[in-house]
């Protein structure tokens, strides 16, 4: 059996659907960090059948929109001193900035290096979000 050693300070994103937990390492840019960082893909859960684990020594300030548009039913737990001091559940955000990006050739968020993307939730359910310059849908599925 896998035996993965507790965290004494940082961040354990639990509950990610399986397969999702190397695309939140990657968009979170975790190969960057200097403290260890642990992806346990396909674990055993009681809760459902599998799932994928992120541990993340020491760093408290990851970009949890980006987490919740990858996986709304992950859940975030902030670990001081080997004990889980917060547990979030997360949602969609009702607004994203830097993280989508529009699909529309002629936007100004793809033309324009200066201007940051952004978009507005219009539909939670279908994880649809509206660009705020061009109106393009973007379906996060």
């Amino acid at each position: 059996m896998l035996e993965i050693t507790s965290l004494k300070n940082g961040i354990v994103i639990d509950h990610i659907e399986v397969g999702k937990g190397i695309k939140i390492f990657n968009e979170l840019g975790l190969e960057h960090l200097d403290g260890e960082v642990a992806l346990i893909l396909n674990a055993n859960s009681t809760s459902s059948s599998r799932k994928d684990i992120l541990k993340i020594e020491d760093n408290l300030d990851l970009n949890l929109d980006a987490v919740a548009l990858i996986d709304p039913n992950a859940t975030v737990n902030y670990i001081k001193d080997e004990k889980v001091v917060e547990k979030k559940s997360l949602s969609l955000p009702e607004v994203t900035e830097g993280i989508l990006k529009c699909q529309n050739p002629k936007c100004v968020s793809t033309t324009e290096r200066e201007v940051t993307s952004k978009f507005v939730l219009v539909d939670a359910e279908k994880k649809m979000y509206k660009c705020i310059y061009c109106d393009q849908i973007y379906n996060v599925e």
